[in-house]
């Protein structure tokens, strides 16, 4: 079923983030639309850290918005926790590819969130596109490295 995040495997990206005060609501915990920022984080680092940054596939005239996302909650992160985003390329297609997402609270290694982002190629004007064949390569090189 599309609809349930799947863990990422061990061998997951890892990137930490410490959350700020405008994270947080009136209550004091991180506002449930945040947690899609920290999974861009995630995808953002995860990108950056095979060497391909989201700034040179936007240089050449595509973007990856989100399509579709998940986010299942589990408890509750608050100002200063500090956070690891775990990230994996779990499906990837000509025109998409799924990145799936655990938030992990240091150091209680307590999981908070888990869900999933699709992201479609599309071009300047908007219209879905393909991934680059240099970009696909990379892509496919690091689901098969996170999937083993």
């Amino acid at each position: 079923m599309r609809h349930r995040p799947a863990s990422p495997p061990d061998t997951a990206h890892r990137c930490q983030c410490r959350v700020l005060y405008g994270d947080t609501d009136s209550g004091g915990v991180v506002y449930y639309a945040n947690y899609l920022r920290y999974f861009e984080q995630g995808r953002t680092e995860l990108m950056r850290a095979a060497g391909y940054s989201y700034r040179e596939l936007e240089a050449q005239g595509l973007i990856m918005p989100v399509v579709e996302s998940y986010v299942r909650y589990k408890a509750a992160a608050r100002y200063d926790d500090l956070l690891t985003i775990r990230t994996a390329l779990t499906e990837l297609k000509t025109h998409s590819c799924r990145f799936d997402y655990e938030i992990i609270r240091e150091p209680d290694q307590l999981l908070l969130v888990k869900g999933f982002t699709v992201n479609a190629v599309v071009n300047r004007e908007g219209r879905l596109s393909k991934f680059p064949g240099p970009v696909f390569s990379l892509l496919d090189k690091i689901s098969r490295q996170l999937l083993g």
